[in-house]
């Protein structure tokens, strides 16, 4: 009986990786007492979470057993089912704080721009696997369109902030799979000369939230009044921070979206500094381990979808952090797995099952 539950357990975890599991586990646990505090320990909000991760954890599993030869075949079809249900939103999406960003499935709302997080790295990536050896510019020309049309029709709902992340992911594949540095150079060259005809097509709130990153003050009440608040709460969290359940900014409703976006600046509070850098300690574990496992990968499609998933993991951090931090703009990112919010934490583990996909798979390719 012990052997039998033994090769069963092997079987279930070996394609698992560890490290890269482990370092999950401990940033969600972290958001799970987090989102306890944030939600002024609302159990429903934390057990939502949790039947969303046990969703996820069952999807990553699944995808981790799948070789990425396979996972390519599917990326044309998943591309155009995601590009598909973006449209649906466009045209039946349910509103909400006046975004049109949802479908209304019945039992739950689910929001395509997620699914896209994944669709489109695994499109981009099977497209120029077709082309290995012979990639041109005609290649990287149709790339971005590819790019420009889901982003589009985010940016429309509109999702400033999810828009830009999934441009960056396309940006990501590209320069992965070689785009010139004289090109990008170009396109940074060519975005900073647009800018002023692209200020204008830009929502009232949008163009609020870069003058008050510039200077909070203007809007201390308004547009400011989130940047300033988070600010406040990481400051008086102090070295050690006030405790779990004793953050001030939080519990007297100063601090707003703070289960979602603003996630970290509740961590900050009740666990200070030294809470601060254990949680940077795990996402660079993470981030690291799958910079390991980008670097063995065995083919052209597994490199550029891990490079990518490991890049996007990185940058949902950061933009999280400097944005909470006063460093950049409030452009609505969540902290990954860590922030509220069941399909955003589907995607993230679906990204893992992937990295660990490439790793399992390149053993037995290597083996």
């Amino acid at each position: 009986m012990g052997d039998f539950l033994s090769r069963g357990w092997e079987a279930l975890t070996r394609r698992i990786d560890t490290w890269l599991f482990v370092a999950a586990a401990a940033i969600v646990m972290v958001g799970l007492v987090t989102l306890y505090s944030a939600t002024d320990q609302s159990l429903a909000r934390v057990q939502s979470q949790a039947m969303s991760l046990g969703l996820a954890l069952v999807l990553m599993w699944i995808v981790a057993n799948i070789a990425p030869e396979k996972l390519a075949r599917i990326a044309l079809p998943l591309y155009l089912v995601a590009v598909a249900l973006l449209v649906a939103v466009a045209l039946a999406g349910t509103v909400v704080n006046g975004s049109r960003r949802w479908l209304d499935i019945g039992v739950a709302r689910f929001q395509p721009s997620e699914l896209m997080k994944i669709a489109l790295p695994l499109m981009l990536a099977w497209y120029f696997q077709r082309f290995e050896g012979r990639i041109g510019w005609r290649d990287f020309l149709l790339a971005t369109i590819l790019i420009v049309v889901p982003v589009y029709l985010i940016k429309r709902q509109p999702d400033l902030g999810t828009a830009m992340l999934i441009a960056a992911s396309g940006f990501y594949v590209l320069y992965l799979a070689g785009l010139s540095w004289k090109i990008i150079v170009g396109l940074m060259a060519l975005g900073a000369v647009a800018a002023p005809m692209i200020w204008p097509m830009l929502h009232d709130y949008q163009r609020e939230r870069v003058l008050t990153f510039l200077d909070p003050s203007l809007d201390p009440l308004g547009a400011g009044y989130h940047s300033m608040q988070a600010s406040i709460a990481l400051g008086s969290g102090g070295v050690v921070g006030k405790g779990w359940l004793n953050g001030t900014q939080a519990h007297l409703d100063f601090l707003p979206e703070r289960h979602t976006d603003f996630i970290f600046a509740v961590f900050g509070e009740e666990f200070g500094l030294v809470g601060n850098v254990i949680l940077v300690l795990l996402y660079m574990l993470l981030i690291g381990r799958a910079m390991v496992i980008t670097a063995n990968a065995s083919t052209l499609f597994a490199r550029l979808v891990a490079g990518t998933t490991t890049l996007m993991f990185f940058t949902y951090a950061f933009v999280n952090m400097a944005m909470v931090s006063g460093l950049m703009p409030v452009v609505g990112v969540p902290l990954p797995l860590v922030s509220y919010g069941g399909t955003a934490l589907i995607s993230l583990f679906i990204g893992l099952g992937i990295l660990m996909s490439v790793q399992a798979h390149r053993k037995l390719v290597a083996g």
